[in-house]
Formats: structure tokens, sequence, C-alpha cells
């Protein structure tokens, strides 16, 4: 028998509404942005994907982002869209018309209102071409680049709020790839100047894509640097650097075991305790005195080996590990504070990469199910739960944990509107699990909604042919009192949303 507590009392933080964000790179030309589609809007803009993403309800997105931006120039993609150049992009070996390029983005963001969240070109570009971006995007005097915003059709500033400085450049694969001390020194005079245009921006440092864990046949030679590589940055940029980009994909290959995946979960929550420990630690040591928080802006299921019709994450197992990554963000709701999902367009069937005009229908994918719940439903506290009960061994990457919990128990309160989110990872592959849920204090004032996200199995997945294979069930549940008992279907993600007195 599994028993969950909840003291009502017990606040762990405040979350940011940030962490359900979005992420656009690649999946724009015949995805979101396809003006000959018979779905598009005025703007090129599909309806079908839009109202998707609306019912993902993301707070920002970010744009270009990836890989693409270490070889990006924003200055391509502005102005009449004829006499935009059209370029080849090195990072996906594709040409890039820039029809959707810094203006079209913006748009886009003010209909779904969504905050948007500009990755600067830290790869083969300068501060100069950031520190004008920024102005292009959010000045207000009659300086050239505003005008020219102004001639384009914008005469108000975009107040574009979070920038990122390059993306993964620990990674040897990116275009400017960087070592830890050319980085630093790098984001050093990108944060300043920037900052100076627009003070009131908040930066983002791509700090860590590459781990101690990574998995090799991705870079077969490499060097884990992430403790040095935070250390710099924080020490020679902590003054303007406003989060610290973490980027953590599940790295699963096909034929892993279903624990394995379930793994994953604990050894995320692993690495973030240790990277707030070390942001804390020189944080203190430096004397750095506003907060520093982490954002998780690129994370995912990505299976192994790499291929192009392996990175659709659609079986159910995949919904459960993307409910891992979003409990963890709630449990470290203290210092995670953005997050963006990757696999934002491929979970409404947008394959990946798209770089063709395909003009597919949207299809909902088991990954959109458990982001549409978490996001819909979050309150804006944290509450630390107790939990007792079963537990499984699993190896994620080669590292292996015992006693991890068979439910992964998070928590949330919206105290003005008295309502209690309860989710709820069944890890188990075959069993249902008997629980007892119980208040420490207050009551169960009203019926409880149950949403349960599952599938006939593991390996079940929506397709055009089964679309509704995995999807989400609703119930009503009766209960009185300030306890009661509740059985978590096996391979499921459940959350409980109540009022409470």
């Amino acid at each position: 028998m599994n028993h969950i507590k909840i003291d009502l009392e017990r606040v762990t933080s405040a979350i940011d509404r940030n962490i359900f964000g979005g992420y656009l790179e690649n999946k724009v030309y015949g995805g979101i942005y396809f003006p000959g589609s018979p779905r598009a809007d005025e703007d090129g803009l599909r309806s079908d994907i839009k109202e998707a993403l609306g019912r993902m309800n993301m707070p920002n997105i970010r744009f270009p982002g990836g890989n693409l931006v270490s070889g990006y120039r924003w200055m391509d993609g502005v102005g009449p869209i004829e006499s935009r150049p059209a370029r080849h992009d090195l990072a996906w070996n594709a040409i890039i018309s820039n029809h959707f390029g810094t203006n079209e983005f913006i748009k886009f963001c003010r209909k779904m209102n969504i905050q948007p969240y500009l990755c600067t070109n830290c790869g083969d570009g300068d501060m100069r071409e950031a520190a004008d971006w920024v102005e292009y995007c959010n000045g207000t005097r009659d300086s050239a680049l505003v005008k020219l915003r102004r001639q384009h059709g914008f005469p108000e500033p975009h107040k574009v709020k979070y920038w990122g400085i390059g993306n993964e450049v620990d990674g040897p694969w990116q275009i400017g790839y960087k070592t830890p001390q050319e980085y630093a020194r790098a984001i050093t005079e990108f944060a300043k100047v920037m900052k100076w245009v627009d003070p009131d921006i908040k930066l983002v440092a791509a700090a860590v894509s590459i781990w101690e864990d990574f998995p090799t046949p991705l870079v077969p030679e490499y060097r884990s640097e992430w403790v040095e590589r935070t250390q710099l940055i924080l020490e020679q940029a902590g003054d303007n650097i406003d989060y610290m980009a973490l980027h953590r994909y599940a790295h699963m290959d096909n034929d892993a075991p279903f624990e394995s995946f379930m793994a994953f979960g604990e050894n995320f929550n692993e690495r973030l305790t240790a990277y707030e420990g070390l942001i804390n630690s020189v944080r203190l040591e430096r004397k750095i005195k506003h907060e520093i928080y982490i954002a998780i802006d690129e994370w995912a299921v990505m299976r192994l080996p790499i291929r192009s019709d392996r990175l659709i994450t659609n079986y159910l197992e995949d919904a459960l590990v993307s409910a891992l990554h979003l409990n963890a963000f709630i449990r470290h709701a203290r210092s995670v504070r953005l997050a963006n999902y990757t696999s934002m367009m491929t979970a409404i069937g947008i394959n990946f990469p798209n770089m063709t005009q395909t003009d597919r229908p949207v299809l909902l994918n088991s990954t959109f199910f458990p982001f549409e719940l978490y996001s819909r439903t979050c309150g804006p506290l944290a509450l630390d739960v107790f939990w007792h009960g079963d537990t499984f061994t699993g190896s994620y990457l080669g590292r292996t944990y015992n006693g991890i919990r068979t439910l992964d128990v998070t928590a949330t309160l919206d105290e003005q509107r008295k309502q209690l989110v309860i989710y709820v990872v069944n890890q188990h592959k075959k069993d249902a699990m008997e629980t007892t849920m119980a208040l420490t204090n207050g009551q169960f004032a009203e019926n409880m909604r149950i949403s349960v996200i599952n599938g006939p199995d593991i390996k079940s997945g929506n397709t055009a042919e089964t679309p509704n294979e995995v999807g989400v069930k609703e119930t009503i549940l009766n209960i009185t009192g300030n306890s009661f008992t509740f059985t978590f279907e096996p391979h499921s993600v459940t959350a409980l949303i109540c009022t409470v007195s």
C-alpha cells in the first residue's frame, strides 16, 4: 500500500508559469508557417496548429533556438519578404527562406498571447549583431535600427524580455563551438552590451548541454566540463546573467527496458539538485546579490540511435517520461523558472526534421497530453509531499538507482481558488497501485476531478489509423473528509484536482 500525505501549509516555492514554455526552430516551415496551406490565416500561420498550441497554454516560446541559431543572421529575416535572402543552413543542411523572421515571430506570439524569447547567435555571430537585435526589437529613440523597425510596419517596440546568448556552445557539433574560457569571455561582453541597450531584459546563458553521462554515440570523443564552464560563466558574467540554461534530453535506446525509461526521473532530479548547489556556491563566493535561476530551455525524449524516423516520441512511455520532467520542474520550482519544450511541434504531429512543405494534419501524439494537463491545471504554489510505498531499481546511462518511488508525486496549490492538484506518475509496467491519500490539515470540500493519461500498453501510440489510442480519461470522484483511497492505473499519468477547505 502506498501513502501520500499533504500539508497545505508546507509550501516549498512559488511556481513560475514560464516552466511551460515552448521551442520553435526547424519546425517553422511546413509547420506553423505555411502560407500555401488551406488552413493558413492571413499571416501564413496554420489555424489547426494554433488551436493545438492554444490548448498547451504556453506562456513563452523560444526562437530561433537550437543548432540553427549558431549560423543565423537576424537581419536576413526582416523587411520585405520578397527581398530576403535564402540561406544554406549548415546545422540541418537545408535552405532557409527567412520568410519567417523576427516580426513574423512577434506577430505569432502576440496572436497567441505568448512572451517571445529570442536566442542570439553566439556561434559565428558577434556582440554588435546581438546588441543591434535588442535595439531593433526594444529601442525607443530615433536610431537607425528603430527607424528601420518602424519602416517595417512596427512603430511600437516589441518589448522582448527574454534573450538567450547562444545555444549549446559546449557541443562540438555546434557552429562556433567554444571552450569554457572562450564562452565565458564572449558572454561577458555580449551580456554587457545587450543590457546597455536595454537594462530591463533578462539574459539566459547557454550553460550546459553535455553532461558527464552524455551518450557517446552522439559525440564519440568529448570531455564533460560542466562544473568548470558554470563557474567561469558565473565568475565573469554573473552580474549580468539571470538564467543558466541546461539541456537535458531523456536519451533512450529503443530497446532499453521500461525501468530505464523511468529511472530518467531520478537522474534528472539528481542533476538539478547538484546544479542548484553549484550556482548557489559561486553566488555566495562571488557575492552575486541577485537571484540566478535555471532555465531548461531544451527538454524532451530523444530515442537512440538518432534517425529521423525515430525522433517522433509517440509511445505511452514517452508521455510518462515527459510527466517526470514536469514533476521535476515543480519539485525544483525554487530554482527552475523557465523551460522550453523541444517537442512542442512533434507533440502535435509535425514531423522532425521538417524542412519541406508538407501539409500534414495535426495529430495529437502521446506527449501532448501530459504537457496540456499540467499546463492547464498547475497551481501557483508547489507543496512538499510526503510519500511512502513501493520502490524499484532502474539504470539510466550506466548509473543505477535503488529505491526509486513507484509513484512519482508532486502537488500544487492555488490558495485563492482553494484548489489542490496532485500529480502522480505510476511507473509500474503492469501493476495498479492502491494508495491512501490524506490531508494533514483541511478537508476535501467538493467532488474531485480525475484526469488519467493512459493507453493499452507502454508501446501504445497515436497514428492516423488509431488517433485515440493514448488520451485522457476524465471522471468525478465523490469524497468527504480528509482522506480516501485511490488506485492508480499501471503506466499512467494522473491529475487529481479538487477544492480544499
